[in-house]
């Protein structure tokens, strides 16, 4: 019994730090995007006004 309850605990972990992950790169993957576009728009900025 107990060896079946600490699987089940270790399963529920796993699946919350998989969750976690999930949630961290779409963040990333979000603030990647508005540094690029940040970016982009500095440098079309610069060449209009050259």
């Amino acid at each position: 019994m107990n060896e079946e309850q600490s699987e089940t605990r270790q399963e529920r972990r796993e699946e919350r730090l998989r969750k976690k992950k999930e949630r961290v790169l779409k963040h990333g993957k979000s603030l990647a995007r508005t540094y690029m576009d940040a970016i982009l728009k500095r440098l079309k900025r610069r060449k209009v006004d050259r």
